[in-house]
């Protein structure tokens, strides 16, 4: 008796349970679950520390450093003709704002 009661309980437990793995089965994966699982395909077969460096690496994305905007790369090349002029104090300041405001 017992036994077909905990059979008949066990049945209906599984029974009310498959919808909702179903329905965890049938929800999309975010971004970076999706990432994490080709992530984790891609360093299959590595071990522990070899493992990690490669899941940091590839979930970081290596990404290529952005590229410098106008006013950056201005800057940048009004600093470096300041330098090689040597120029300093008062003088380093009305160069870099002439420099800066023709470009």
């Amino acid at each position: 008796m017992t036994r077909s009661l905990s059979l008949a309980v066990c049945l209906l437990l599984s029974l009310s349970a498959a919808p909702l793995l179903a329905d965890a089965a049938a929800t999309p994966q975010t971004a970076q679950q999706s990432l994490m699982a080709k992530c984790s395909a891609q360093n299959k077969g590595k071990k522990g520390d070899a493992y990690k460096a490669a899941q940091k690496a590839c979930l970081s994305g290596n990404r290529a450093p952005a590229p410098v905007n106008a006013s950056q790369q201005r800057m940048k090349d009004c600093n470096a003709q300041a330098a090689t002029q040597k120029l300093q104090g008062d003088a380093r300041k009305t160069f870099m704002s002439g420099c800066l405001k023709k470009q």
